[in-house]
């Protein structure tokens, strides 16, 4: 009688019951489509889906993911990442800072006295000083850097899951997943001083948030890659060089081949997704075949992606320049690269023209189409060559191959909304 009586007492006054919030989905299981970009070709990826209930982890610091991974063991895991995890931690979780990792006498102050060009010149650092940079640099690699095996899902859960100050490293790996993540501050507390770089020398860092190197099918989804709390802005200058500390937000390298990236956010970096390791890497071809699609690239200085040798597909991506901002290109077209962008979104303030958006370096074609330049239908290609007409080789449109392995894809101005509601980490519907 008294439950009637509340029933009836509640719809008197007009209250309405609320039902309890929906448990999210488990994506921890879920694999790429069959359709879904270059990492789709062959096998597939399904990352960790096989795993047994005694290799699903749930962790929530440094200590349990690294037991999570195994060392890059090629078992099958699913390891979910819950909360924020500081990778710059020793054993009991206690931050680490660079001067903890400094050893054998290394100070900063030492090593831009020693090799200082107007005093040591412009030959490679060696000595002491260098040593000891080589040193403390390899003690924090211990910390930082985490190997991805294969058959390896690592997905974050909920739309909170951080990991700062790490370098995941998937080497020579196969069949790996990377979800929902928020992958911050790959930090390098040593650069090392290149004299002879671009002619006026300059400051190399070591990590990337994700270096694929030799590793094939992978799948990076709703992952947001940042220098989030240290910007290289902020850094000092030395030898008149920026004093760079991070590399690269996601690097594809030394082989790696079958690459789906896919509604992910690359944010507030310098050079954020090399394709390639080098001119001379002929070692690469027939391999670096990935797809970028619905990412949004986001106060990016350059690389978005930079390629060479791959067969990259780049569609219903956006692109957004700030007013203020840094910015030198976005598709960087490199030796005996094969790209084909199609219905991609830019959005650039006034001093940034629509022949700026392209870079080649001995690169011969491009195939573009649908692209929007602040929501004006451009042809890259055309107005590419017309502004560098007499300076530099134009660019074909033949690529020598076309792409068969991807989803719907939509018209850039549809793309342009969907990537800007639905990209990065803490987004997967």
């Amino acid at each position: 009688m008294r439950a009637r009586g509340i029933a009836a007492l509640t719809a008197a006054l007009g209250l309405l019951c609320v039902p309890a919030r929906a448990e999210a989905r488990d994506i921890s299981r879920d694999t790429l489509a069959t359709d879904d970009g270059w990492a789709a070709y062959g096998t597939g990826t399904t990352g960790g889906a096989a795993a047994d209930d005694a290799h699903v982890y749930t962790v929530t610091d440094r200590a349990g993911l690294v037991r999570a991974l195994d060392g890059g063991s090629d078992t099958p895991k699913i390891i979910k990442i819950a909360g924020t995890i500081d990778a710059g931690t020793d054993d009991e979780g206690h931050r680490l800072d660079c001067a903890d990792y400094a050893t054998d006498g290394y100070r900063t102050k030492k090593y831009l006295a020693a090799y200082d060009p107007r005093t040591w010149g412009s030959a490679k650092p060696s000595g002491p000083q260098e040593e000891a940079r080589q040193a403390s640099a390899a003690a924090q690699a211990e910390r930082i850097v985490l190997t991805v095996g294969s058959n390896t899902t690592l997905v974050g859960l909920g739309d909170s899951a951080v990991l700062k100050g790490a370098s995941l490293q998937v080497r020579n790996a196969d069949n790996v997943i990377l979800r929902n993540l928020d992958l911050r501050d790959a930090y390098d507390c040593f650069p090392v001083w290149q004299p002879n770089t671009g002619g006026l020398g300059d400051w190399k860092t070591a990590y990337d948030n994700i270096w694929l190197t030799g590793a094939t099918h992978v799948w990076v989804d709703h992952v947001t890659a940042s220098d989030q709390g240290r910007p290289d802005s902020a850094e000092p200058t030395y030898f008149a060089r920026n004093y760079l500390r991070h590399d690269g937000l996601l690097d594809i390298t030394n082989g790696s081949d079958l690459v789906t990236v896919s509604w992910s956010r690359f944010v507030g970096h310098d050079k954020a997704m090399l394709i390639g390791s080098g001119d001379t890497a002929t070692g690469d071809r027939g391999k670096l075949r990935v797809t970028l699609h619905h990412n949004q690239f986001e106060s990016v200085v350059q690389r978005a992606p930079r390629v060479r040798f791959g067969q990259v597909h780049v569609y219903d991506n956006r692109y957004v320049v700030p007013e203020g901002a840094e910015y030198r290109y976005s598709l960087g077209v490199s030796t005996e690269s094969a790209v084909h962008a199609e219905n991609n979104a830019f959005h650039t303030p006034a001093h940034v023209e629509v022949a700026d958006l392209v870079k080649s370096w001995n690169g011969t074609a491009l195939h573009q189409s649908g692209t929007l330049f602040n929501d004006w239908p451009v042809d890259l290609l055309a107005i590419y060559n017309a502004y560098n007409s007499g300076s530099e080789r134009d660019l074909t449109a033949d690529v020598g191959w076309a792409p068969t392995l991807h989803g719907k894809i939509d018209s850039a101005a549809v793309a342009d909304r969907e990537v800007a509601r639905g990209a990065g980490a803490g987004r997967i519907p």
